[in-house]
């Protein structure tokens, strides 16, 4: 008895720890007057409150934030998600942005999309 208690703990710890982290499935950017609008699509095995994708945000290609899209509750039965932000301001000159998603548990992910400002 007792060793399945201590199994049941280390199983949901595994369950943790291999979920897959949130992928960038595609970005699409458009142009609007000045600013773009930035429409991404992003998946994640999102299983409630407790483990979700929570943003994604627009960086320069030195790595500063330019943009963010908070996504504020999970999308459990909406996977993959497409979220738009309009309104940014790229900075004169800007040919390549990167495009990166954050999840509750793990923060923000390791893979990062580049993406071509036309």
């Amino acid at each position: 008895m007792n060793k399945l208690i201590l199994s049941i703990p280390l199983l949901i710890a595994a369950q943790v720890a291999s979920a897959d982290p949130a992928a960038i499935n595609s970005v699409r950017v458009s142009k609007e007057g000045g600013l773009y609008k930035f429409d991404v699509t992003i998946s994640h095995g999102d299983t409630g409150w407790d483990h979700f994708s929570d943003a994604w945000r627009i960086l320069d290609t030195d790595g500063n934030q330019l943009a963010i899209r908070e996504l504020i509750h999970p999308h459990v039965e909406e996977q993959p998600l497409t979220r738009s932000l309009s309104g940014v301001e790229l900075p004169a000159g800007t040919t390549e942005v990167r495009v990166q998603v954050r999840e509750t548990q793990s923060g923000w992910g390791k893979k990062i999309r580049k993406v071509q400002i036309k």
